[in-house]
């Protein structure tokens, strides 16, 4: 169907005039739009809604860094050691008749530890006294006498000689007599003149008998004493006062010279051996202040160092010391492992913190330092720790300013409570 011309001038009147409708209508949502953002009031509304809220102050404790007492310590371990441990032998061989100690036995110095039966050693007393009482006989002593007030001319011996003597000289007196008168012949002379000789010889070799049979009587007593004195080490006795630790034989068993009969331990006071390493080694001397801690106990121990061994072990390359510890309440044992400290410098100083002020996620450690009222996190490197405090090697100075419990912290602005 075909249009008329009137007809296509109508509708291209109608469309301009919705074009022009759709245009004014633009105009004015954009007025709208620029004159709201113009004005003063909504404006500010809008700036205020849409700007940063400030960070709040932070309220934290403070604690000024400053250099504490902090002996200079050197780490050591080692093993608890018996002040005296002793394995005691019986000194004669025989059988055993009783043992009257038993395993963990406390015992005093003297106590007996084992008897031996005693019928063979009694015997060998009986005989060694009496041969040394034979043997004063010959001389005229008794055997309790005092040989070194005995006068040798008083013994049997010596006086027989002695009248043999002036027996001899009194026939020589004779004889010579009877010569003046004629009456004896020199033979005779001579013969008596022998006869004082010998007898001479004889009166002097009885002092040498006495002092033969003295000698045999010194031998006779040595003897008896040493019998005696077998049938007193048959009773075995505590050298010392201890513990037993080991009871090595039992009644009825025979026993030789050396054998043992039982270990005995002295564990009051007790010794702590322990190693340094080789670096801190020419700052060890006797006399320092050694701290231990054994394990399940809250408090360590206190002494000093005794003894130094006067060289370092080759293969570990640490220097061995020793420090005695009371053990009155017998608490600690031999063989016990112990750690410690050796206080090498006792006035030293160093900066510390409390350990509750250091943070530490993945090996490295973090405290909250405050510098212009403002928190920063530092990076520190620390030492040992004692009575809650931290040894600071590195990181922080005396009189700067950290945060406590800061485990919630942020950085930023902070107030001291």
């Amino acid at each position: 169907m075909r249009r008329s011309p009137l007809h296509r001038s109508r509708h291209s009147l109608f469309v301009c005039m919705l074009s022009w409708m759709a245009f004014n209508l633009a105009a004015v949502l954009m007025a709208l739009l620029l004159g709201g953002c113009s004005s003063g009031k909504p404006a500010a509304a809008t700036t205020k809604e849409q700007a940063p809220e400030a960070p709040a102050v932070q309220k934290v404790k403070l604690f000024k860094v400053v250099p504490v007492a902090w002996p200079k310590t050197v780490r050591t371990q080692g093993s608890l050691m018996a002040d005296e441990s002793s394995v005691v032998g019986a000194k004669v061989a025989g059988r055993v008749a009783d043992i009257p100690i038993e395993f963990g036995d406390h015992i005093n110095a003297n106590d007996v530890l084992a008897r031996m039966d005693t019928a063979d050693l009694e015997l060998k007393v009986a005989q060694a006294e009496a041969a040394h009482a034979q043997v004063c006989a010959v001389i005229g002593l008794k055997p309790q006498d005092n040989l070194e007030t005995v006068k040798k001319e008083n013994s049997p011996i010596v006086r027989q000689e002695k009248a043999s003597l002036a027996e001899a000289k009194g026939s020589l007196a004779r004889v010579l007599k009877l010569e003046r008168e004629d009456a004896a012949t020199l033979a005779q002379i001579e013969a008596a003149q022998a006869e004082v000789d010998i007898a001479e010889a004889r009166y002097q070799a009885s002092f040498n008998a006495v002092e033969e049979k003295l000698a045999t009587i010194r031998v006779r007593r040595a003897e008896l004493s040493l019998a005696k004195q077998q049938l007193e080490d048959s009773t075995v006795h505590a050298p010392f006062a201890g513990l037993v630790h080991q009871r090595h034989v039992a009644p009825g068993s025979f026993v030789t010279v050396g054998q043992p009969i039982a270990t005995l331990v002295r564990i009051n006071p007790i010794r702590f051996r322990g190693q340094i390493p080789e670096r801190m080694a020419l700052n060890l001397t006797v006399g320092q202040a050694v701290e231990i801690q054994l394990e399940n106990e809250d408090r360590p121990r206190r002494s000093t160092v005794k003894r130094i061994s006067p060289a370092l072990d080759e293969e570990t390359r640490s220097l061995a010391f020793e420090a005695d510890f009371s053990n009155d309440d017998g608490k600690m044992r031999a063989g016990l492992f112990a750690t410690g400290e050796v206080i090498i410098q006792e006035d030293a100083q160093v900066v510390a913190i409390p350990s509750a002020a250091i943070t530490e996620f993945a090996g490295v450690e973090r405290v909250w330092k405050v510098v212009d009222g403002e928190a920063r996190e530092v990076l520190i490197r620390s030492g040992h720790k004692r009575d809650g405090l931290t040894e600071i090697l590195s990181g922080l100075q005396a009189n700067d300013q950290i945060v406590i419990e800061a485990k919630t912290l942020k950085a930023g602005k902070v107030e001291a409570i």
